[in-house]
């Protein structure tokens, strides 16, 4: 595949966001939660048609899931719609967009029922508010590698710059994705002085094939090995496991330490649908609907009842270490980065 670097124009980005999602012409809104995600959550293989069907017989009101793109371009779309959103609820704002979520008032205080029983209070810490993100799942970032590569192992994100590693690596855009964002958010800790961060991504720069726009392009690369090495989740190769029965990509730990991401729902400001939206909130933490996630979002769910697939057990690993970063730094560094890759 010939190398591409690219970084999306914002106008280009504006565009494409209302290109990847539609409008509901249904006058009967009362019967209906329209959800804001993201593409993989909505496609044949992701969690939602399952949690939509799933919740259409607990409630007996329609789930339509839009596909707004990644999850940068998800919020980007919420926001721009502010003051006429089409949509009831927003789902896969994570720890490292909740703060220009809850900066932009785009969303709605509600807590779900048995919030306070069901998540971690340090998954909910994570997003920094009790009431207006719902944590529904998490993972760490990582690196995944194709062991059956020639290439030896990296033992950390300074080794990703070895030139031995020149073309090898597939990263995501940090503008329209949040694993994109997540590595950015990643390497920002690791390295925190910006001369540091800056001369490591320039130093990576050669070994990037390409920024894909989102997750499921760049993980598809990926799998019709284009590269060994792509920024993924500790728990991607369970799904490798569990439906390609490969087992040889691994998830790499690194003694620095890892991200977490923490994905989460709101109900948005001026939902059409608001009770509708509440219960859909109640139906997402609920043991029924997180019963879906482990083998769909492959992504661990904050109910603790659900009982993990056999595959989390032989290839999904936890990281000893979870680094943190203020957020407030993080857009700078995205932007920093966009500029040394161009």
């Amino acid at each position: 595949m010939k190398k591409s670097i690219y970084i999306f124009y914002p106008i280009l980005l504006a565009s494409s966001l209302f290109l990847g999602c539609h409008k509901t012409t249904d006058d009967n809104r009362s019967k209906e939660v329209i959800i804001y995600t993201y593409d993989s959550f909505v496609a044949e293989w992701g969690a939602g048609p399952e949690i939509a069907e799933k919740f259409e017989k607990a409630t007996g009101l329609k789930a339509t899931f839009v596909d707004c793109g990644d999850g940068v371009q998800l919020l980007s779309r919420a926001i721009l719609e502010k003051d006429n959103v089409q949509a009831d609820v927003i789902l896969g704002i994570d720890n490292n967009t909740a703060k220009q979520a809850l900066n932009a008032d785009i969303l709605k205080s509600y807590r779900p029922k048995d919030a306070d029983i069901i998540i971690n209070p340090d998954l909910q810490n994570q997003l920094g508010t009790q009431d207006k993100l719902i944590p529904y799942d998490y993972s760490h970032f990582a690196l995944i590698f194709n062991t059956k590569s020639n290439l030896p192992e990296p033992k950390s994100l300074t080794d990703l710059t070895n030139p031995i590693y020149k073309n090898k690596i597939i990263l995501m855009d940090p503008r329209t994705s949040t694993p994109g964002l997540g590595f950015v958010a990643w390497t920002k800790a690791v390295f925190p002085e910006e001369q540091a961060f800056n001369d490591y991504w320039t130093s990576l720069k050669d070994n990037i094939l390409t920024m894909a726009p989102g997750w499921s392009a760049g993980y598809g690369l990926f799998t019709n090995n284009e590269a060994p090495l792509v920024i993924s989740y500790t728990t991607s190769p369970a799904a490798n496991l569990e439906y390609d029965k490969i087992n040889y990509y691994k998830a790499l730990i690194f003694e620095e330490g890892h991200i977490m991401q923490v994905e989460g729902a709101g109900i948005l400001r001026n939902a059409k649908n608001e009770e509708g939206a509440k219960k859909f909130m109640d139906f997402l933490i609920s043991e029924e609907a997180q019963n879906v996630l482990p083998l769909t979002q492959w992504m661990y769910p904050v109910n603790n009842s659900v009982l993990l697939p056999e595959c989390y057990r032989e290839s999904a690993v936890f990281p000893a270490k979870t680094l943190s970063i203020d957020v407030s730094t993080l857009n700078k560094a995205a932007e920093t980065v966009a500029s040394l890759l161009k």
